[in-house]
């Protein structure tokens, strides 16, 4: 891996053993069956906007991870824009969890966020350990994500309020599903402590 540059990104993180993940958070949401996700897409966003902003103040890394639609020439500010502009039913998220221009951002073309991406070479060159899963859908691309993460030997955090399914019933198989096979800690995300849980892995490794 090449040196590391102290004076990247600015204020961003060159360096995290915490790094969190925003899943399909930027979709225009217009696809059939819609509903349910929409009914909840809004506490969501807000949600993770905050613990965003959190993990923002405890220099952790924000890395959105986003589906490329099939589309090969995709391009994720053009994917904003669209969200922001066009009407779309998934405005309210684009609107609360706009990218910040020192975000990290991953385009993937599967359910899984580390299926034929860099995902795992940025979260290399960040020395992370510690991944907080956040997002769309929870019982299919968090769920593809976090059990690549578990196959990759992170820890996991699945905020149970910062995601979202087709309807609370799947959406709580999958958390429990999580909780129980990949050992994912799924407690809501006022409940998570960035300061505590880099010292918890740095700890870990002594």
């Amino acid at each position: 891996m090449p040196a590391k540059n102290k004076n990247l990104h600015g204020n961003v993180p060159d360096k995290s053993s915490v790094a969190l993940l925003l899943i399909d958070v930027i979709n225009d949401l217009e696809f059939e069956g819609n509903q349910m996700l929409l009914r909840h897409a809004g506490l969501m966003a807000a949600r993770i906007a905050s613990l965003k902003l959190r993990a923002k103040k405890a220099h952790v890394p924000v890395i959105y991870v986003n589906d490329n639609f099939g589309k090969w020439q995709s391009d994720f500010k053009k994917q904003v824009d669209h969200c922001l502009k066009d009407g779309v039913c998934g405005r309210v998220l684009a609107e609360k969890l706009r990218p910040d221009p020192d975000d990290y951002f991953i385009l993937k073309p599967k359910h899984s966020g580390f299926f034929s991406t860099t995902l795992d070479t940025l979260l290399s060159y960040l020395e992370a350990k510690t991944l907080i899963v956040t997002g769309i859908a929870g019982d299919r691309c968090v769920l593809f994500t976090a059990n690549d993460a578990f196959l990759r030997d992170y820890q996991i955090f699945v905020p149970s309020d910062c995601v979202i399914s087709n309807s609370p019933q799947q959406n709580t198989q999958a958390l429990k599903l999580m909780e129980r096979v990949l050992k994912a800690d799924i407690r809501p995300s006022s409940k998570l402590k960035f300061a505590s849980l880099k010292k918890e892995r740095r700890g870990n490794r002594n």
